[in-house]
């Protein structure tokens, strides 16, 4: 297989919409965006996370977005996935 060209992943969405690809049906289904704030709150509380008023400084590098890890975990309990499959 030769390199991909540019536009091959245009491609390859276009199939999977065509064929009713599953991911687009979940992210039409579930607002995802309403969980955000009790996401954050709950990084907060539980100390994996610090509020924007406890960082000392903007250095470093920026956490992950909270919404995102949530759709992570959703499709890894709904397809059974390792973490190492999801990556």
């Amino acid at each position: 297989m030769g390199q991909p060209g540019f536009f091959d992943l245009q491609h390859r969405y276009e199939e999977l919409d065509a064929h009713g690809d599953p991911l687009v049906a979940i992210n039409a289904a579930v607002p995802f965006e309403m969980f955000r704030v009790k996401l954050k709150t709950a990084l907060i509380k539980g100390g994996l996370r610090r509020s924007e008023v406890e960082r000392k400084s903007a250095a470093g590098r920026k956490p992950w977005d909270e919404v995102l890890i949530f759709k992570v975990l959703v499709l890894q309990a709904l397809y059974n996935l390792s973490d190492e499959a999801m990556e």
